[in-house]
């Protein structure tokens, strides 16, 4: 099999997704209860009996709730930082089966290759990751993807890191005129989502990919829209012409929706 990926559910609600290779299956994050995930897992014809990992990027509950109820599935090992993982365990009343990283640091699971990295998010360590796979021969290419969602603003060296992979998981998570006029939210939160350490805006997500000069990416996954403050037509029209001057495919992910499964080749 080659690398498959598909997003099970994405947006302030959930956020979760399968990575797929002969040997190896894995989540990036699971922020769902563990009973809904279960259910997405097994609508994708997968079970937490066949995961084998979970990367975590960090302590939310969007993005880590599933962590609450996989007493039963001790087989998973977690992959965190020491922040995040310290976060998320002095919550549980069992305990999990931590394999820590330092946020910058580049760490082996199976035959996969990841690279994390630091992100400004109100979280107590939040990271992205550039998850590679393959050697970059005939009989095994070399496929990667970044995951890169819950960031206020995009540093250099995110713009960096992201720019070499293949598929790359960006967030586009409100309309700055939606998020204004939304009567849902205190000022306060409006705030904290649009300020340095909260959420990219479509404009920014825009901004962010016309910067990365050289990128190679195939696809693009606009991800984490709030339900309430965006639209996929606003997405769409934001980043869409950026995306066809790159000659990329783009998907928009609904808020509370997943992807059909993306093979590399």
């Amino acid at each position: 099999m080659p690398l498959r990926f598909r997003i099970l559910g994405s947006g302030s609600s959930g956020n979760a997704a399968l990575l797929q290779t002969d040997d190896t299956r894995v989540l990036v994050d699971a922020g769902f209860s563990a009973k809904k995930l279960g259910e997405l897992l097994a609508a994708a014809g997968e079970s937490f009996a066949r995961i084998d990992a979970i990367f975590l990027t960090h302590e939310h509950g969007d993005h880590a709730a599933a962590l609450t109820g996989l007493a039963r599935q001790p087989h998973i090992q977690v992959f965190a930082n020491r922040a995040t993982a310290e976060a998320v365990q002095r919550n549980l009343k069992h305990r999990i089966d931590w394999h820590l990283f330092e946020t910058g640091a580049t760490f082996r699971f199976r035959d996969f290759e990841v690279a994390s990295f630091a992100v400004p998010h109100d979280a107590q360590d939040p990271v992205g990751f550039l998850i590679a796979h393959g050697h970059g021969d005939l009989l095994s290419p070399r496929h990667s993807l970044a995951w890169l969602t819950d960031l206020g603003h995009a540093p250099a060296h995110v713009r960096e890191r992201i720019r070499e992979a293949d598929v790359l998981v960006v967030e586009a998570n409100h309309c700055p005129v939606m998020l204004e006029a939304d009567t849902k939210r205190p000022w306060a939160t409006k705030q904290r989502i649009s300020g340095r350490h909260g959420h990219l805006s479509n404009a920014a997500a825009r901004e962010l990919l016309e910067s990365v000069a050289g990128a190679r990416w195939r696809h693009v996954f606009f991800a984490h829209l709030s339900r309430d403050c965006n639209s996929l037509a606003a997405v769409e029209a934001e980043c869409g012409p950026a995306l066809a001057a790159l000659r990329c495919g783009f998907s928009v992910v609904a808020p509370g929706e997943g992807t059909p499964v993306y093979e590399f080749t």
